[in-house]
């Protein structure tokens, strides 16, 4: 567990509400663009809208205080902007994620893919309304990847700045996008021992999350080598941590805080590595159990059962404890950093808020 630390006087809310503020503003910007489209571009607009709304903002922190580890802001309305293209990668990631595994809902309300599905069966149009909402989750999810890029890019700082920092995005794109197919063929081929789980969780969640974003705030401040080394090695094991605390959420977590239905990971059939440790650790019967359970409807009761399964096995205990490593290691790293002392203390903090969260 990561001891808490004296508070930095870093105001959290504050910077996510400007980093809300930036994504209005783009999102604003992008609504006068495409006006002349009339009122389907704008349900896709108040459907981006919904998308970037709410969330802990981590990607955008964690990129803000690797810019801060290194020196103070030029100009801080144009660093909030960069940081929170972060936020519109993520909210076009999960936009897809949802599609992909067939999930219904996301914060509470439903996924983007069964908003125009439900908007499509109202209207009373022709043709599959499952079909249409698939279509417009998808082309969302594509228009949120590209605003990316382009918030980044005209994010205000300096043009070298920005081009060093971009090629890490290229970089972090590349390596989500690739992550996620991997984890759709793990899912189709059903079955993933604990290193393949591993090596999906840090490409489509851990680096992305948390290590890409330091990385890139460290390269639009300028960061020597030696900087964004340290910074990746807090980082990574810091993001493998994040995810395997989300993957703990996907089983245990509680629906009325994650949004998410109870045991929404077994549903959809995820091969976390928490799955992978249970069935290495379970007799034949509740192997075949759980194995068969996996990607399949299912009622409270059954999930009960599947979380019996899981924490008999001792995966639970296991992944708590690997998370607890993982965060110390992480912790270790930073302490031995030559960066701005504030912004070790505020990445100790959002540290600890990572890995320590119940949503």
């Amino acid at each position: 567990m990561i001891a808490p630390s004296p508070t930095s006087g870093w105001d959290a809310a504050a910077f996510r509400a400007s980093v809300q503020a930036a994504l209005d503003t783009f999102l604003d910007d992008q609504a006068d663009r495409l006006a002349a489209l009339g009122s389907d571009a704008a349900r896709l607009l108040a459907e981006a809208r919904a998308s970037v709304r709410g969330g802990k903002r981590f990607r955008a922190a964690f990129c803000y205080w690797g810019y801060r580890a290194v020196r103070e802001p030029v100009d801080e309305a144009a660093l909030v902007r960069a940081c929170a293209a972060l936020e519109l990668l993520h909210a076009s990631a999960l936009v897809h994620d949802d599609y992909l595994d067939a999930s219904d809902t996301r914060r509470g309300r439903p996924a983007t893919h069964r908003t125009f599905e439900a908007q499509h069966r109202t209207a009373g149009w022709r043709g599959d309304p499952e079909q249409y909402g698939a279509a417009a989750a998808i082309l969302l999810g594509d228009l949120l990847l590209a605003w990316s890029d382009e918030m980044l890019r005209c994010c205000g700082l300096a043009e070298p700045d920005v081009s060093r920092a971009l090629r890490v995005f290229d970089l972090c794109r590349s390596e989500v996008i690739a992550g996620q197919f991997l984890d759709v063929s793990v899912q189709a081929r059903g079955r993933a021992d604990v290193d393949t789980a591993m090596t999906v969780l840090r490409f489509k969640s851990a680096k992305y999350s948390i290590q890409r974003p330091l990385h890139i705030g460290a390269a639009l401040a300028g960061a020597d080598e030696e900087t964004v080394r340290v910074l990746g090695g807090f980082g990574l094991p810091l993001g493998e941590a994040f995810q395997l605390r989300d993957d703990l959420l996907g089983v245990f977590g509680d629906p009325a805080v994650t949004g998410k239905p109870a045991g929404d990971d077994l549903v959809e059939g995820k091969r976390t590595v928490l799955v992978a440790l249970a069935l290495d650790a379970v007799g034949r019967d509740d192997a075949a159990l759980l194995d068969a359970s996996l990607g399949s409807a299912l009622s409270p009761a059954e999930v009960g059962r599947l979380r019996e399964v899981i924490d008999r096995s001792g995966a639970h205990a296991q992944v708590e404890e690997v998370i607890e490593a993982l965060a110390d290691r992480a912790v270790t790293t930073l302490e031995g950093a030559e960066i701005d002392e504030v912004a070790r203390g505020v990445l100790r903090e959002l540290a600890a808020a990572a890995t320590q969260r119940v949503v």
